[in-house]
């Protein structure tokens, strides 16, 4: 797997027992494992994502997943359509825009949703949202940097036409921010935290996801063609997240300890990421493929995506929410 930082083996004994039983149990399924290539991002709600890997749960399913890092998120859907990713952990906002511009992608199942994991950060001399019309705000455009500061600004009365835009990957915003250049930054986990860790920080959180609840939905992502031809595939995905929230539940020490080198940060550290996401189980997940005006919706958080993705001119017309996603997944699986 392709790393941004380098990890050490935290398998436990017990566990790699484990797998060999099913190994043996499972031979041909095992030697025969199917493979996927995923793209994501170092982002704490991701965490089940990461136990999994490490600890190779998916074995048992007969399924090797290769995680691919990116810096920035906007990238991963371009790579799916090249065929250089089978799939990508995406923000739902990425889905609705993609969809409205005729690509065939699919949600096959909410991974969780930001509860203050992202945020807009500013000099503690900025103390509202008000505040920001003629600053410059540091943003990775088309990410959920974007659409959080969008909902920010059209809750109190401005426009993207209000201020002073610059694009940056979330993870130059703390940099820029040291540097005395930038007075206010949209991003996320742990970058929220390096910045406000630094020394003497002047900085603060003005506006968060906990103020937009639901409506930054993490989700994993195929398009149609992979859908119909690796349904075994996906659904041992699924399962190894699973198994790895599980896991997250009952080692949770030993989880952050994973999480935390993944993140580049301790495990108390981690921990505190993590609290600023909350991570779906799979007896909740059918909430989000109801019709219903709630954010815990893709129909309800949808609506709301869509119409500020129109207001900005980032699409053209409002999709059918219905042709974002694939929810017979979840659905076999819960049953």
């Amino acid at each position: 797997m392709t790393q941004p930082l380098s990890l050490r083996s935290l398998r436990k004994t017990l566990l790699g027992a484990c797998l060999a039983t099913a190994a043996v149990v499972l031979p041909f399924t095992v030697q025969a494992a199917e493979k996927l290539k995923i793209g994501t991002v170092v982002w704490a709600g991701y965490a089940p994502f990461y136990v999994a890997d490490k600890l190779n749960l998916y074995k048992a399913h007969g399924l090797s997943v290769q995680l691919q890092f990116f810096n920035d998120p906007a990238l991963i859907p371009t790579a799916i359509a090249g065929g250089a990713l089978d799939g990508g952990m995406l923000t739902y906002d990425q889905v609705v825009g993609g969809v409205a511009k005729g690509q065939a992608y699919k949600v096959v199942m909410p991974i969780d949703f930001s509860n203050g994991g992202d945020a807009i950060v500013a000099d503690k001399s900025i103390t509202s949202v008000d505040q920001f019309k003629g600053k410059k705000i540091g943003f990775n455009p088309l990410s959920p940097s974007d659409f959080l500061l969008a909902y920010a600004l059209k809750s109190n009365g401005l426009t993207a036409k209000d201020i002073d835009p610059l694009n940056m990957t979330p993870e130059a915003i703390p940099g820029a921010m040291a540097s005395g250049s930038l007075p206010i930054g949209v991003t996320y986990e742990p970058n929220v935290s390096q910045i406000l860790g630094m020394p003497g920080s002047k900085f603060h959180v003005v506006y968060s996801s906990k103020q937009a609840p639901g409506l930054i939905t993490d989700v994993l992502v195929f398009d149609a063609k992979t859908i119909a031809k690796r349904q075994a595939a996906i659904k041992a995905m699924i399962q190894g997240y699973v198994d790895g929230l599980a896991y997250m539940q009952s080692h949770p020490d030993e989880s952050a300890e994973i999480i935390g080198k993944v993140l580049g940060v301790s495990a108390a550290e981690a921990k505190a990421q993590m609290s600023g996401v909350y991570n779906i189980p799979l007896a909740e997940m059918g909430k989000n493929f109801e019709k219903s005006d709630a954010t815990s919706s893709f129909f309800g958080s949808g609506a709301v995506i869509a119409q500020l993705l129109k207001d900005n001119g980032q699409i053209a017309a409002i999709p059918d929410f219905a042709q974002t996603f694939d929810a017979s997944f979840v659905q076999a699986m819960a049953k």
